[in-house]
């Protein structure tokens, strides 16, 4: 138990945790390395180096360790997700004021005043560097080594950030459990993971001595992949039964479909980011806060001290309700922003969906015009931008959506709900029946306008099956009389129907800031949108890679070629072993040729035969053609 004393100290922020998580980072380097030299010497590289390089000395050890599939990973999806979540307190302290990722000279000093590219490019290697075991433990082939290092650099990550839980939970801005808060989902994440890797030690274990088999070479062909390739292919498609509300308006799962790695990854990752994010959103105004109560508490004092008589008592009392106002319309919004954003995340994994089959089926109509062909090398780097971009988009999004919200609110609380605290309930109703009329009026004579159109200015309908008349005009003299008076009107209604359209773009601007898999910029100019561009290089990458008909074909290549190269191995021992005459190869494309022949009878034109065998052969053809 703490004392009462440090239990204070604590409160106060003034707790000394004896673990330094930024020390810590850095010294994580070194099992870090360890782990990789390790299972870079377990793994062996595919072709040798020639005598006359260095490396050849080594052999075909140290071979280069992959963390993950960014593309083709379908399987251990997520524990790839969780560990991507173990990173998120690293990903955000990457952004924390006063963060020094190594000790750079005094010449690169200048640099980190400013979070300088330099400075975070760094930080983010080393971030990743230290994060890199978790990733290649889970993906190594050598599983009882790896789940044993995971295990224990996994273990060695949830002690030290346990202990720093337990030394100082608490905090100046939240209070009680304020470290808790920012550090249990990378626990949850670490625990996870720990149980994971025991999972796999053990089941290597029992592979090792005996007790179980072996799993067999992974296919190129996921399962999936070939279920959505049988279900093209099966004639006639079954009926689809009919469909839930959710199933229609929300999501529907599909069992032929799997979502990579890499999205189960990102929106876990952008999930806990999320929620960092707005923890510290919140201490944050807690600190404002403490500012404006400081600063209300002064105010109120300068009203006592004049006794309510003072010139500025008016703007102070109005001072006052704004900080009000303010503080808790913040605190309202942060529910509705929350939840936008959490809608986009899974919203995402929807479009991402839809818009995959969609390239799966040669459909391109949803995309701009000037990304039907993308630069290839566009494409590549989209793939390694778009993880971290959503992320980043996610993150300001909802900022930017939690500040339009607050502005909302305070537009309701001084339109609505203060004129009827302070007894002007009658002037506000009159003002907005005044507003309510003034829109009603104008929109009613463009309803009216269109009403005329229709009735007075177009000809009859050709036929009764038809939805709506013509584009052929009648009436043309009222029509141009109609034109001229309404041609003033229209220009004072053209001005308020510009201060809307600014109005509605801003307005879903800012709302949509985080939909990275919908542009923002009008037609012509997507290409500005660098968030959207990323989107569909990724698409495209993945549609290259991950297209189920085309790994298919590549599925069944692979699987001919390694049945042609065991039939040569084992050529000698068949023919002692085989039962029934022996048919050879060339017979048997002799064969094939005359019955292709005999199919399409205009490929002998094209055919170059030989000179010796001319005559012969033409001689046969012709009489199977004949009989």
């Amino acid at each position: 138990m703490l004392s009462k004393n440090t239990r204070t100290r604590q409160l106060n922020g003034t707790c000394t945790s004896s673990v330094d998580m930024e020390l810590f980072l850095h010294y994580s380097l070194i099992p870090s390395l360890f782990i990789i030299l390790i299972l870079s010497f377990l793994q062996r590289r595919e072709h040798r180096r020639q005598r006359d390089d260095t490396s050849y000395l080594l052999g075909n050890r140290f071979g280069i360790i992959m963390p993950l599939d960014f593309v083709g990973t379908f399987s251990n999806r997520w524990s790839y997700g969780i560990a991507f979540g173990a990173t998120a307190n690293k990903v955000m302290f990457l952004f924390s004021e006063g963060y020094q990722p190594l000790q750079i000279p005094q010449w690169a000093q200048a640099l980190q005043h400013s979070h300088s590219p330099f400075e975070l490019l760094i930080g983010g290697i080393e971030v990743g560097l230290s994060h890199f075991p978790f990733f290649a433990c889970l993906s190594s082939e050598f599983q009882l080594v790896s789940s044993i290092l995971g295990f224990c650099y996994s273990l060695i990550w949830f002690a030290v950030t346990v202990l720093q839980v337990s030394q100082c939970p608490h905090g100046q801005f939240v209070g009680k459990y304020e470290t808790l808060m920012f550090y249990w989902p990378s626990l949850l994440c670490l625990a996870f993971l720990l149980g994971r890797f025991l999972h796999m030690f053990v089941k290597a274990l029992r592979v090792h001595l005996g007790w179980e088999f072996q799993v067999e070479e992974k296919s190129v062909l996921e399962t999936h992949q070939a279920e959505h390739v049988k279900q093209l292919l099966r004639t006639p498609r079954p009926q689809e039964k009919k469909k839930s509300w959710f199933q229609t308006r929300i999501y529907e799962w599909d069992p032929c479909f799997q979502f990579p790695s890499r999205m189960i990854g990102t929106i876990v990752l952008a999930f806990i980011c999320l929620y960092l994010f707005i923890v510290i959103e919140f201490c944050v105004f807690v600190y404002v806060r403490d500012e404006l109560d400081v600063f209300e508490n002064k105010l109120e004092s300068y009203i006592t001290f004049t006794n309510h008589s003072g010139v500025l008592t008016p703007v102070i009392l109005q001072v006052k309700e704004l900080i009000s106002v303010t503080k808790g319309v913040w605190v309202a919004t942060i529910l509705p922003a929350s939840l936008t954003c959490v809608s986009y995340l899974f919203h995402i994994l929807v479009c991402y969906r839809k818009h995959i089959k969609r390239l799966w089926a040669g459909d391109k109509l949803f995309l701009p015009l000037k990304f039907h062909n993308p630069a290839s090398s566009a494409s590549v780097v989209a793939i390694a931008r778009y993880s971290g971009w959503q992320i980043a988009y996610v993150l300001w999004g909802y900022l930017i959506i939690h500040v339009v919200q607050s502005l909302c609110g305070m537009a309701i609380m001084y339109g609505l709900v203060l004129p009827i605290v302070h007894n002007q309930g009658l002037e506000m109703l009159q003002g907005l029946g005044i507003g309510i009329l003034t829109i009603s009026i104008v929109v009613g004579l463009m309803i009216l306008q269109m009403w005329i159109a229709a009735s007075f200015f177009l000809q009859p309908k050709l036929g009764t099956a038809d939805k709506q008349k013509p584009l052929a005009l009648n009436n043309r003299k009222a029509f141009h009389n109609f034109n001229y008076f309404l041609f003033f009107y229209n220009v004072l209604l053209g001005l308020g129907a510009c201060l809307s359209r600014l109005l509605i773009s801003c307005l879903l601007g800012t709302w949509l800031i985080a939909r990275i898999d919908r542009t923002i910029m009008q037609n012509g100019y997507e290409g500005a949108d660098m968030g959207f561009s990323a989107w569909i290089g990724m698409l495209y990458v993945d549609h290259y890679h991950t297209n189920p008909v085309l790994v298919s074909f590549c599925h069944i290549l692979i699987a001919n070629h390694k049945e042609k190269k065991l039939q040569q191995t084992t050529k000698y021992w068949c023919l002692n072993q085989s039962a029934g005459p022996r048919v050879s190869a060339r017979s048997r494309t002799r064969w094939f040729l005359l019955q292709t022949l005999i199919n399409n009878p205009r490929l002998i034109i094209h055919r170059k035969l030989k000179s010796g065998h001319s005559s012969q052969e033409s001689q046969i053809l012709m009489a199977c053609l004949e009989s």
